[in-house]
């Protein structure tokens, strides 16, 4: 009985002091009554409150500028992390290119086995698959950006002037980036 009226008596004692609280809360200082000196403090801290939340603003929005340039750098590592091996192989590419052209024309008695066959579309296509494409260059305008003129020779027919005539040597795209520009004849 005594803890159910003790209860009771806290329970009246905590409403009292909320309500005292909550009226504490509402009464608002008198400007007016306050000194010059007071109310230039207060204006002093008002600004230095909005100085530091603008230095918080553009600290936080630069924060999320680098976290989106980190992520976009780790993302391009990521893709091109391949790329020393792929200009690596390129040339062995090249090879395979050059013996298959010999061994498709109809002059020579030099065979593209099936089992070399076999390797060269393995090995074609895994490096396809991490994004190298062959540009094709022959017919097209002579682009700088795209390729390297290694010679200029007198062009077959007039549509065919400041067009690549042949390319030497294949260019390549890794993931929309060159990694190797076409060596090229250009008509003139």
């Amino acid at each position: 009985m005594k803890d159910k009226e003790q209860n009771i008596r806290e329970e009246e004692l905590n409403r009292n002091t909320g309500q005292q609280e909550a009226e504490d809360d509402n009464v608002q200082p008198e400007f007016d009554s306050l000194d010059e000196n007071a109310l230039a403090e207060i204006e002093t801290l008002k600004e230095q409150n909005q100085e530091l939340k603008d230095k918080y603003l553009r600290m936080y929005a630069e924060f999320e500028n680098y976290k989106k340039r980190t992520l976009k750098e780790k993302l391009d590592l990521m893709r091109t992390a391949s790329a020393d091996l792929i200009k690596a192989l390129l040339p062995v590419l090249d090879d395979f290119d050059r013996a298959k052209k010999i061994s498709d024309d109809g002059n020579t008695e030099e065979t593209f086995s099936e089992g070399v066959a076999l390797v060269y579309n393995k090995l074609y296509s895994s490096l396809k698959n991490k994004g190298l494409q062959p540009m094709e260059s022959n017919g097209h305008a002579f682009d700088p950006e795209l390729h390297e003129a290694v010679t200029e020779i007198p062009a077959p027919t007039d549509d065919m002037k400041g067009k690549v005539v042949d390319t030497i040597e294949k260019g390549y795209q890794l993931n929309d980036s060159i990694i190797r520009h076409a060596k090229v004849v250009v008509g003139k």
